[in-house]
């Protein structure tokens, strides 16, 4: 029986010379989906075949395969997947007129069917060729910059770690065993557990200040303005130690004018007391070292110089009749002191205290050393150790404190050079007090003192801090210009508890 092969879609029913006994008739072949591949999708002739033809079976008696093309329908191989071979040709097949072309020009149409598709059309592909060479360029260069990003951070982390390895930066090497005696740390090591904070409250005021210990008997040294408004009916005071622990405190005695007071705490067990230096036998450039609570902080250390000694300050006058003035022949330092520092130790480089620190002069100070709520600029000033000494014995002994007095009115009003005294007191009476250290002095009224142990003195305020320098009882010598002319006395401090 007769078998069918296809021929190309162009010729339908035409016959194809075979090279055996009989031709078979070749008839359309219908495409199929699964003989398609991407050849047919860029028109291309597979190497060995003819564009545009279709792979056509001989069927005569000993054929070996298939020969011809499928132009891009069909693979290189035969149904069975063997590889086409070319069938040899018989001498009537060569006396055969060549077979009518199996393509048509588009425009021609055959029979009266539609054309066909003309096969191997090259412009498809080459668009795409070119859209591939552009996109095959662009990911290339996007490629190329993102290796550069990514090379370009490996290679800075790389230089700062110093590689893959982990890394080991300089270990510390042991602490020091202690600190050099001297040193700010050897200080503040020695003095803190002495230093307490002191929080005050009453007659509708609350004040933070600093102290420190006297004594294993429990008084504390601090400053009167510090403490005062807990003397008022309902008032409180709390002492804060290094430690954490607190205690209620009393009032042993207080001072306006030299700004000291003493309160007792009881029931606290194992008080360091602070070592007491020499005030006198500090210089001008020796190293000092404050502790206190500044603006509540307390344990603060702060270190600086001293940097001027006999500054003569006057502080307080919030009362307006002056007897709250304090007079304080004071050590100047530039270390920084501010607001909760009052009545903490400056101390030496030996951690004793030679001094009290009572006040600092602030930007905003127009009328001499005050509280400086507006901070430190480097201007503080401490009460001399000798002198709170003196101070503090006597107000653990009686709770008042005496003063070195002359006996003498001044006019505070003067604005010449020196001290003049008044031409009569403020009750009155006269203006040198009979039979006291100054009349017997031969001190009269007008007379100007210009200096006191031979030191300079400018103003009323600054004899009065001059004096309070001494204690009852020392002996001065006086400068005093009287009628143009100039005077030397010498007289012996009298005693007043009065301010």
């Amino acid at each position: 029986m007769d078998e069918g092969i296809p021929t190309s879609p162009e010729t339908p029913g035409d016959t194809v010379p075979a090279t055996g006994e009989r031709a078979k008739e070749v008839t359309p072949a219908a495409p199929s989906e699964a003989a398609v591949d991407t050849d047919r999708d860029f028109g291309l002739a597979r190497p060995g075949t003819t564009p545009g033809a279709r792979n056509v079976r001989e069927v005569s008696e000993g054929s070996e395969g298939f020969t011809g093309s499928e132009g891009g329908e069909r693979g290189g191989s035969g149904g069975d997947g063997e590889p086409v071979r070319a069938a040899a040709a018989s001498p009537e097949a060569a006396q055969q007129p060549p077979p009518p072309p199996l393509f048509l020009p588009l425009d021609e149409p055959r029979d009266g069917r539609a054309p066909l598709q003309q096969a191997g059309a090259v412009a498809p592909w080459e668009r795409r060729r070119t859209r591939s060479r552009r996109t095959l360029v662009a990911g290339a260069l996007l490629l190329a910059v993102v290796s550069g990003a990514v090379g370009g951070l490996i290679g800075a982390y790389l230089e700062r770690t110093g590689g893959l390895e982990s890394v080991q930066l300089p270990q510390p090497g042991p602490p020091p065993p202690g600190r050099p005696p001297g040193s700010v740390a050897a200080i503040a090591a020695r003095a803190l557990p002495s230093v307490v904070t002191l929080r005050v409250t009453g007659a509708g005021e609350q004040a933070t200040g600093t102290g420190f210990v006297l004594d294993t008997r429990g008084h504390i040294l601090t400053n009167n303005h510090v403490v005062a408004p807990g003397v008022s009916a309902g008032g409180r005071i709390t002492v804060t130690f290094s430690g954490g622990t607190a205690a209620r405190a009393t009032v042993v005695g207080r001072d306006t004018g030299y700004d000291l007071a003493v309160v007792q705490v009881h029931g606290v067990r194992g008080l360091t007391p602070l070592p007491l230096g020499d005030s006198d036998a500090v210089r001008v450039g020796d190293p000092v070292v404050a502790i206190g609570a500044p603006f509540d902080l307390p344990g603060t250390v702060t270190a600086g110089i001293i940097s001027a000694k006999e500054r003569p300050i006057t502080s307080g006058g919030g009362s307006g009749d002056g007897s709250d003035v304090s007079y304080v022949d004071a050590l100047q330092t530039d270390a920084p002191i501010n607001p909760g520092n009052s009545g903490g130790p400056l101390l030496d480089v030996h951690a004793r205290a030679v001094g009290v620190n009572s006040a600092i002069r602030s930007a905003d100070d127009q009328d001499g050393p005050g509280d400086g709520r507006a901070g430190s600029i480097g201007l503080g000033f401490a009460i001399p150790i000798n002198q709170a000494e003196r101070v503090a014995e006597e107000l653990i002994a009686t709770g008042r404190a005496t003063h070195p007095v002359i006996g003498i009115t001044l006019d505070m009003d003067y604005t010449g050079d020196g001290a003049r005294i008044d031409a009569k007191a403020a009750d009155g009476g006269p203006a040198v007090a009979a039979d006291g250290p100054g009349a017997r002095a031969g001190l009269a009224a007008g007379d100007v003192i210009t200096a006191l142990d031979g030191q300079p003195v400018h103003s009323g305020e600054e004899l009065i801090v001059r004096t309070r320098a001494h204690r009852p009882g020392d002996r001065l010598s006086l400068t005093v210009e009287r009628a143009g002319a100039e005077k030397r006395l010498t007289l012996v401090l009298g005693s007043s508890d009065r301010n």
